[in-house]
Order: structure tokens, then sequence, then C-alpha cells
């Protein structure tokens, strides 16, 4: 789906759209992955974008009675020019939570005053864990970014970690290894791994584009928890994209981890936008129960786990 100007019929950006399912809604390109969903623009993002055009033409589609878009910036120009678009044409129109999501602006001065401003916890524990380490075993870390032979065992080293780490089983398994090599050809990849006496144990893909580093994945074996390998590899790599990047943020992308707390400074959240086509019978429909679903939430006690206190 095209996106033009207000004022003139120039191409400024491009919105992909999915029907996941026949008479299921329309869709953002959107999955299990994506931590922000909006159009790809072609010209900037500060163009003005005929938002009533653009719906009357998504009106058209299949499974338009029902539009579902997420997640996305909550005061971002595209949410608010879509719930325009959608109310004038007709559409009822609400915002429902997806996540929160933990970033950090990279201030002058560094690793070393990044570091500095972290909770004194954390920095203990990761200094604990290097002198640790330093004592007991032979451990290096390396950084990967472009293809490579290296990268292949990287990738291969990568993957075992996941499989012996706490994580559920990937929903793609092949997604993963695609990714890594697309993002080493396109100079993006971070891939931080930590060596244990010969072993991987911790690995995590991070992407670096536009002065901005995102953690994607990580990931340590299962039985190194005492020794806080995974938070030793992330400090490890926040110095190299502060300090070698010279990245302008961090993005911890998805959830709200307690972890991520310590690591970053700032929290935001990210959002759905949902729309129902009342002047046709399944927008109706789907209206009514996405309504009585919002007020049964709000009026009925939740339920609490019964417990046995002793004295």
């Amino acid at each position: 789906m095209e996106l033009f100007r207000a004022d003139d019929e120039g191409v400024i950006g491009r919105l992909h759209l999915m029907q996941s399912e026949v008479g299921g809604p329309l869709q953002g390109l959107s999955n299990h992955y994506s931590s922000l969903f909006g159009p790809v623009w072609s010209e900037g993002r500060g163009k003005e974008v005929d938002w009533r055009e653009l719906v009357a033409r998504i009106k058209r589609l299949p499974g338009a009675s029902v539009v579902r878009l997420q997640p996305l910036e909550v005061d971002g120009v595209f949410i608010q020019g879509m719930e325009g678009g959608l109310r004038a044409c007709g559409y009822c129109v609400d915002r429902f939570f997806c996540f929160g999501n933990w970033y950090h602006p990279v201030a002058a001065g560094g690793f070393d005053r990044y570091w500095l401003q972290r909770p004194a916890s954390l920095r203990n524990t990761v200094e604990r864990a290097r002198r640790r380490l330093n004592r007991s075993h032979v451990w290096r870390i390396d950084v990967l970014s472009e293809s490579s032979p290296a990268l292949e065992e990287g990738i291969a080293a990568y993957q075992c970690v996941y499989a012996h780490s706490w994580k559920a089983p990937e929903p793609n398994a092949a997604f993963m290894p695609a990714l890594i090599r697309m993002l080493a050809r396109q100079g993006t990849l971070r891939l931080g791994m930590l060596w244990l006496d010969g072993e991987v144990v911790a690995a995590q893909v991070w992407i670096v584009q536009d002065r901005k580093a995102n953690i994607f994945k990580l990931a340590y074996r299962t039985g190194c928890e005492s020794l806080s390998v995974g938070s030793v590899l992330t400090a490890a790599l926040m110095r190299h994209v502060i300090d070698v990047d010279l990245v302008q943020e961090v993005d911890y992308l998805t959830g709200d981890d307690l972890y991520k707390k310590d690591w970053m400074s700032h929290r935001r959240e990210r959002v759905g936008l949902i729309a129902f086509d009342r002047r046709r019978l399944r927008g109706c429909l789907a209206w009514v129960r996405h309504s009585a679903g919002k007020v049964y939430r709000r009026y009925m006690p939740k339920k609490t786990d019964a417990r046995v206190i002793s004295a």
C-alpha cells in the first residue's frame, strides 16, 4: 500500500499489510519477532500523508472490516495519522497495550561514564564475575560483525547455546541463522559470544544501525548462572557499541523484564491499534464483542489464589 503526500501524488512510503486467514482481520505485516511496526518511509518521516485517502484504499482490501496494527509508537506520526483517517472513514478505533520498552540515550563520556551511572549491585556483579573467571577459567569474548567462516561457526555456537538455555524453542528454526547472515551482509550485526574453557556459554545478537544499538536476542547455557556470564557479555557489548560504534541510543526492544531496568535509564510503551468498520456487519459484531470484553475485564473481580497461612 503506497503512502502519498496530501498535496500531490508523490509516493513517500509504503505500508505492508496482510490477512493471515480467510475471514480474519487485516493486519500489519508483523510477527513474533517484531518490536515496532510502521510504514517503510522513502523520503523521511516529516512528510504530510493523506491519511483519509490511505484508509479509503485500505477499506477495499479483504479483511478490512477489522484492522489491527501492532506494535506502534504511542505518540508516533503513523498511529496519530491512522487514528484520524480511520475515524474519518467510519471506523470505531481503540488502542491496547503491547509491551514495555526499556532504552538508554547515550550521553557524552563513553562507556566509562555510562558504567558509573549503573546501579552498584550490577557493577559489583559484573566485576566479581570477571575476577572469578580470571582466577578459575580460560575465557574470552568475540564480537562478529561480517560474513566469514568464523560467522558460520558463531551461528552454530549461538544455536547450541540457545538450545541449552532456559528459553523456549524458536517458532521458526531457520529465522535466526538467516537473520544473522543478512545482518552480517549489511554490516549491522554484532554477534557477541563468551567462550569459557573452549566452549561458548553465552551469546547475544545485537543490531547496530543509524547510531542505535538494538539488543535483539540473548541466551546463556543453563548451569552458568553463578558465573554471571550473560551480564559479563552484555557489559562487553555495551562497551563495544558505545566506544567503537559510537551509538546514540541502546534499546532492549521488547519486554519489562526486571533486569533491563539496571542496564537502561528510560522506559516507554508500545501499543496496538484496532479499528472496526461499523458500516459492515462483520466489523459491527467485532466491535460489540471487543467493547463487551473491555467492560467485563473492567468490572469483574480478578481471581486470586487461595492460600493457607500457618502460624
